[in-house]
């Protein structure tokens, strides 16, 4: 590590012990020191899911609800085998810091992230204090939208032939229609996802901003890219709050604001160096 990156990680812990309240803004990048595949360009994907490669099918492709209409053991091959792994998936020691630091904080924390893995809860986040905003594989709703309701996937079980990559069947079906049941995800060009739920996350996320106004707000986003900028421009739109400050931890686009401090790198080996020089972390 050299000098100036020694200095930006000094500056990120100070700011850290200074905060008064912490919001943790996440995207697929923080998964990734979990054993979460990156999916960042068609060949990352590929190198993921090999069978996809044979398809000429890319993430953005399969990220369509399309395919639960034309080709549903595709669609849920696809989302079946990201929920079984989610589920098996032990969130990094990057959280568990990240939980130490927001639980000391006096105006508390928020969670917003893109990612639909359900990684915060599971790292003793609380579920009222995390915001998807773009849904979460452990949660379904119908094809058809019969009732517009959500639902828990619970123990939801999806057999995938990893040869194929498709779904066997049972497909998850509606409870109260019978028919094809989907995540309550956000996918590409989705003018059928129920946004219910995450807007209520949204809610509770909006009323803890009005809450800590004034109060000197710290955010730490992690691997958060531009390709889906859904969490970098919440973080940089926070910056136009007095007393608001940001630490992104980013891999390859590390760029920040003028005043920001920026930290190429993984998650969980950032998180660690900053905690290096935070006493009792």
């Amino acid at each position: 590590m050299n000098v100036d990156d020694k200095e930006k990680i000094k500056a990120a812990a100070e700011m850290i012990i200074e905060a008064e309240a912490l919001l943790v803004s996440a995207g697929a990048g923080m998964g990734v020191d979990s054993g979460l595949p990156d999916f960042r360009g068609s060949e990352g994907f590929w190198n993921a899911y090999p069978p996809y490669r044979k398809l000429g099918l890319d993430f953005y492709d399969l990220a369509n609800p399309g395919w639960f209409a034309s080709d549903p053991t595709l669609a849920w091959g696809f989302y079946g085998h990201r929920l079984n792994l989610y589920r098996r998936t032990v969130p990094h020691p990057g959280f568990a810091l990240l939980r130490q630091w927001t639980v000391a904080r006096p105006g508390g924390y928020f969670v917003f992230t893109s990612n639909v893995d359900g990684q915060f809860q599971k790292a003793g986040f609380e579920a009222e204090k995390v915001n998807e905003c773009h849904g979460s594989l452990h949660y379904l709703q119908c094809q058809a939208n019969c009732l517009d309701r959500i639902w828990p996937a619970g123990d939801l079980a999806i057999a995938v032939e990893e040869e194929s990559m498709r779904a066997q069947p049972p497909l998850p079906g509606c409870p109260d229609c019978g028919r094809l049941a989907r995540p309550n995800v956000l996918m590409f060009g989705d003018w059928n996802w129920l946004s219910g739920r995450s807007r209520e996350q949204q809610r509770l996320f909006q009323n803890w901003l009005a809450s800590s106004g004034g109060k000197n707000l710290v955010i730490i986003e992690c691997g958060a890219g531009t390709a889906v900028p859904s969490v970098r421009r919440l973080s940089e739109q926070l910056l136009t709050r007095p007393h608001s400050r940001l630490i992104r931890i980013n891999k390859n686009e590390a760029e920040v604001p003028a005043g920001q401090v920026g930290l190429a790198g993984s998650a969980l080996s950032i998180l660690k160096r900053i905690a290096e020089c935070i006493p009792g972390s």
